[in-house]
């Protein structure tokens, strides 16, 4: 009979004929295989090993436009391969979390030489000492490097330890979530977290968004599901035939449907990824200023005048290549604040960031390549010319030099902090356009750029400025009235020898000076600041640039260029449509003799000019600090409210955070005696007074325990202070007699109370030395009870928690373990049993 219904069973695929306890028999030891073998081991944890090295690998392809080459393929790719396998064996021999933390930090000190510095390994594998220190450097500075440096970064191969960190990261997370965790759905979070990463960590330009979309979205939502509707099924299944089959139909089906999920994804991001990705994304290179401190370097424009006479006949560097009508570029000023124009950073002016030997640049012209020898040059502010693709330096010190090199590709401006000196020698990859004709430029319209607003302007800068512009009501034409004015009334003077008076400096003082007489004497240094600012005020954006560029009567293109002092100019920029920014000189002839401007029809007299005096030259100054000597005495003598403010701030700030918390000690104190003093009931009054005694002692190191009646605290505190040991047992019994009393005590009576108890403690403050007095102002001791542990204590307490917790947790885990194993051992050795019976 029980034979017949079983072949019944068996013959229907029917569970019904399986008696409960056979069918519990069949899933638990269903469960105990699937307990006993780790997941990572099964066919089922190679699926998921597959999914999640495809999602990694499409993620890692992010990092392509930043770096410029496939050099980063090795690193990213190489820290995925290396974390899933991390997790895999940890997974394996079910490591717990301290010790898969452990094998992750060994796997990324000894393999992260050859995947991503093997610059620095020995043969390229074996890591060395200064493996290790960049290592452990790019851990944790890398990321600001990564992001601060100019694109493409394959020329600085340090950088490749943040793919591979990040991928190592996020495939050791991953696979220990697919390969452990009860819902492997969760191990997509740090494939989406490295998404994010890498897309923040890139360009503007994305790599290939189309597959990364795909593969991330709807692979890994195709597999989580598959993840989920198998722990569904392997949680309920029984071991049968039919079971099975019906598991095998319905992940077929899933599977199906899977594929037309993927299918229908792809298409869907052909079809809408070129419109989503149109636009440019955010990144934290665009966002996040480089920690150059502009502030630590002199503007050039402030010694200016040291070319022109120290350096006049001496040959600062030699430039070879230079192509016809360029010009060197020392320093592009676009912030002035009265008394220098200077460099800036961040915003439309550009950032500086980190120069390699490769610079991404979209500008359009000639690509041309030159050689730059300093020899009588020193200072930070390297020479260049036309939109730089890449700085390659030579010699002993190149190394130093390109570690320390940055460049603005808005402004064209680069900056060496070590600083170049004679013998330094490099190559520029530039790209060099050519000047439009201003007939050109006439119909061309100025662009709209934000630049810093001019501080604290000469006052006759913008009464000038509409002067010189006239009726022009075009900006381009209001630009060249204010130039053509200034060149055809200027008078150009170093304040050199046999030249006229012409004080260095552009500052307002200078400027108003400039302005202010009908001869305008002065060079590049006052024109080109005046034409900028007079530029500004007139609503059109301007910058001052340093630089040198040569004389056509002395060098001959396609010779070497030897830049001497005599060379160097100042010269103004304006941004133009299609042209980007173009150069206009505002240089007076050395031979102009100006007339005042006429202020009527009558016929102007010549200017008559004072005889030359000897130019006083200015003492040497300080980074950033420029002299005025027209600088009135009120403003001397003022007050300096910003450096006040700052050194408040500075002070207050960290006085505050001291202070603080002592106050606010003091205040609990007075408010809880304000409110023991006025109490609504009299009673509660004296009661109150009795407390401020007993809260006082114990602030002073005489606790009374809180069991103790009010006379046996009053015998306790005698002994702390005999001299006030009458009066503390006076004050106890009237407060048992008005607590305990019939009769209720006057506000007089109170009031009484009161001055006494102020007496007892005055006691109580003369019976211990003046520190112990200070110290029980701000003890919390009362507040927290005469029992509780000192602060140290508690202090030291909660630093030691977290550590032994942390033991507490890995011993608890390292037992399990070892309890799994030895229970595995176990098992095993019983079905050897079983078998050889």
């Amino acid at each position: 009979m029980t034979d017949e219904r079983t072949g019944l069973a068996e013959g229907t695929g029917s569970t019904g004929g399986t008696s409960r306890t056979q069918a519990r028999a069949a899933t638990t030891r269903a469960r105990g295989r699937d307990s006993t073998r780790p997941r990572a081991l099964t066919a089922a944890g190679a699926v998921d090993g597959v999914a999640l090295a495809a999602m990694l690998a499409v993620v890692a392809l992010g990092f392509g436009p930043a770096w410029g080459t496939d050099g980063y393929l090795l690193p990213a790719l190489g820290g995925a391969g290396v974390g899933l396998l991390v997790a895999w064996v940890a997974a394996w021999q079910r490591w717990p979390v301290l010790l898969t933390a452990l094998a992750t930090v060994l796997a990324y000190f000894l393999l992260g030489g050859a995947l991503a510095l093997p610059g620095t390994a020995l043969g390229g594998v074996v890591p060395t000492p200064a493996t290790w220190q960049e290592l452990a450097l790019g851990a944790v500075q890398g990321w600001k490097e990564f992001i601060t440096s100019v694109p493409p970064l394959s020329s600085f191969p340090e950088l490749a330890v943040v793919p591979f960190l990040l991928l190592l990261l996020a495939g050791v997370l991953s696979g220990t979530i697919a390969w452990r965790a009860t819902r492997a759905a969760w191990a997509m979070l740090p494939v989406v977290v490295a998404l994010a990463g890498v897309a923040l960590l890139g360009t503007v330009l994305p790599a290939l968004p189309v597959l990364q979309g795909l593969v991330v979205a709807v692979l890994g939502l195709l597999w989580a599901s598959w993840r989920a509707a198998e722990s569904r099924m392997g949680a309920n299944r029984l071991l049968s035939e039919a079971s099975r089959g019906a598991t095998r139909r319905l992940r077929a089906q899933r599977l199906r449907g899977g594929a037309a999920i993927l299918a229908l994804g792809g298409v869907a991001a052909v079809l809408v990824a070129p419109q989503l990705s149109a636009g440019e994304r955010v990144v934290l290179r665009e966002i996040i200023t480089p920690p150059l401190d502009l502030h630590e370097y002199t503007s050039p424009l402030v010694g200016f005048r040291s070319y022109t006479k120290d350096l006049t006949d001496t040959t600062l560097f030699t430039v070879e290549g230079m192509p016809e009508g360029s010009r060197v570029r020392l320093a592009t000023l676009d912030t002035y604040a009265g008394t220098v124009y200077d460099v800036s950073s961040g915003g439309e002016t550009g950032v500086f960031s980190r120069a390699g030997e490769v610079i991404d640049t979209v500008a359009s012209g000639e690509r041309v390549s030159v050689d730059v020898t300093v020899t009588g040059y020193s200072g930070v502010w390297l020479p260049d010319l036309g939109e730089l693709s890449g700085i390659e330096f030579a010699g002993d010190r190149a190394e130093e030099l390109s570690a320390s090199t940055y460049y603005n590709s808005t402004s064209g401006t680069a900056i060496v902090t070590a600083g170049l000196r004679p013998g330094d020698s490099y190559r520029l990859d530039t790209v060099v356009d050519e000047v439009p004709a201003e007939e050109t430029l006439a119909e061309t319209p100025i662009l709209e750029v934000d630049l810093p607003d001019p501080k604290d302007v000469a006052d006759a800068v913008p009464a000038k400025a509409q002067q010189f512009a006239a009726d022009a009501t075009d900006p381009f034409e209001r630009l060249t009235n204010i130039r053509d004015a200034l060149v055809a009334t200027g008078v150009y003077s170093h304040g050199l020898e046999n030249q006229p008076a012409s004080r260095p400096g552009h500052s307002a003082a200078r400027l108003d000076e400039l302005l202010a007489k009908d001869e305008m004497v002065g060079d590049d240094e006052q024109f080109a600041t005046a034409l900028a600012l007079m530029a500004r005020s007139t609503g059109i954006p301007a910058r001052v640039v340093m630089g040198f560029y040569p004389d056509e009567k002395t060098w001959t293109p396609g010779t070497p260029y030897a830049v001497t002092g005599a060379d160097v100019h100042a010269w103004v920029e304006v941004p133009f449509e299609g042209h980007g920014w173009v150069p206009f000189d505002v240089v007076p002839d050395e031979d102009n003799k100006v007339e005042p401007l006429p202020r009527s029809r009558q016929v102007p007299k010549p200017p008559v000019l004072e005889d030359p005096q000897s130019p006083e030259e200015p003492p040497e100054a300080d980074p950033g600090d420029v002299e005025d000597e027209d600088r009135d005495e009120d403003d001397a003598e003022g007050v300096d409210w910003r450096r006040i403010a700052t050194v408040v701030v500075t002070v207050g700030i960290p006085l505050a955070v001291l202070v603080l918390p002592l106050l606010l000690v003091l205040a609990f104190k007075a408010r809880r005696r304000g409110r023991r003093r006025s109490a609504p009931v009299l009673v509660d009054r004296v009661s109150g007074g009795w407390r401020e005694v007993l809260d006082t002692a114990t602030d002073l190191g005489a606790g009374v325990p809180p069991a103790a009646t009010r006379r046996e605290g009053a015998r306790l505190l005698a002994e702390h202070a005999p001299s006030g040991a009458a009066a503390t047992t006076v004050l106890a019994r009237r407060a048992d007699h008005v607590v305990f009393g019939a009769e209720t005590p006057t506000v007089a009576e109170v009031d009484q109370y009161w001055t006494d108890v102020d007496g007892v403690l005055h006691e109580l403050h003369r019976s211990v030395p003046w520190r112990r007095r200070v110290a029980a102002r701000f003890s919390l001791r009362s507040v927290r009870g005469v029992g509780a542990p000192p602060v140290r204590t508690v202090v030291l307490r909660g630093l030691t928690a977290g550590p032994r917790a942390l033991a507490r947790t890995a011993a608890a885990r390292v037992q399990a373990v070892r309890g799994r194993m030895a229970r595995a051992r176990r098992q095993k050795a019983r079905a050897q049993q079983r078998e050889e019976r």
